[in-house]
C-alpha cells in the first residue's frame, strides 16, 4: 500500500482538481477509500439505502454527503460523513488527494460534490447506519476491467448509462463520473 499511496499522491499532487463551487450552492463531500486485500489495493462502495425524496436511494455510491454548518471545511464533511454512514473513523493524515468537483447531470437537487481520495493501512471496521443498505469492498483491477453500461430508468425513459459493477450491482451515474477519472490515475497492477 505504500507504493499505491506514493504514486496517488504524486499523481493527485501533479494535477490541480478542478474546482465548480459557487456561492450559496448546497455541497457535498464523499470519500474514496483504498484499502489492502490479497489482491492488491480494494475500494469502498457502499450501497444507499431506499428512502423516499433520495433522488440517489439504492444506489452504488461512496460515503459521505453535505456540508453541515458545524463542518468547518470539505474534508471534515467527508470524514463526518464517513463515520456516520459506515462507522470509519478516517485520519486525515490518511489522505491523499482531491479531485474534481462535480454536479449531478440531472438530478433535482443542484449539488457539487468534492471527492477526497484516503489509502488506509487496513481493512477497518465498518458497521451500518440507517443511510446505507450494505458495504462492498472491491479490488481496484476488478472494477477497472468491469466498466461497461447499464440500462437504468431514469426521468422516466430507460438509458444506457456507463456504469462499472461491484458485488452484482452497476455503479452508475456521479459515482461512476467520479471513478472514471480516478480510476486512470490509479496504479492498477
Amino acid at each position: 500500500m505504500d507504493r499505491l499511496r506514493e504514486l496517488l499522491e504524486l499523481r493527485l499532487r501533479e494535477r490541480e482538481p478542478r474546482r465548480d463551487a459557487p456561492e450559496g450552492t448546497p455541497r457535498a463531500a464523499v470519500a474514496v477509500i483504498l484499502a489492502p486485500s490479497t489482491r492488491g489495493a480494494q475500494i469502498l462502495l457502499i450501497e444507499r439505502a431506499q428512502r423516499d425524496g433520495d433522488p440517489w436511494s439504492g444506489h452504488m455510491a461512496l460515503p459521505g454527503g453535505r456540508l453541515e454548518p458545524s463542518d468547518p471545511d470539505w474534508l471534515h464533511a467527508a470524514l463526518r460523513e464517513t463515520r456516520e454512514e459506515v462507522g470509519v473513523e478516517l485520519d486525515p493524515r490518511e489522505l491523499v488527494g482531491e479531485l474534481d468537483d462535480l454536479r449531478p447531470v440531472t438530478a433535482p437537487a443542484r449539488i457539487v460534490v468534492r471527492p477526497f481520495v484516503f489509502v488506509v493501512p487496513r481493512v477497518p471496521q465498518t458497521s451500518l447506519s440507517d443511510e446505507v443498505a450494505r458495504i462492498e469492498w472491491t479490488p481496484l483491477d476488478e472494477l477497472a476491467r468491469s466498466r461497461g453500461s447499464v440500462e437504468v430508468h431514469h426521468h422516466g425513459a430507460l438509458r444506457c448509462m456507463p456504469a462499472y459493477f461491484a458485488g452484482g450491482r452497476a455503479v452508475w451515474g456521479m459515482t461512476q463520473r467520479i471513478l472514471e477519472p480516478f480510476l486512470s490515475l490509479a496504479p492498477l497492477e
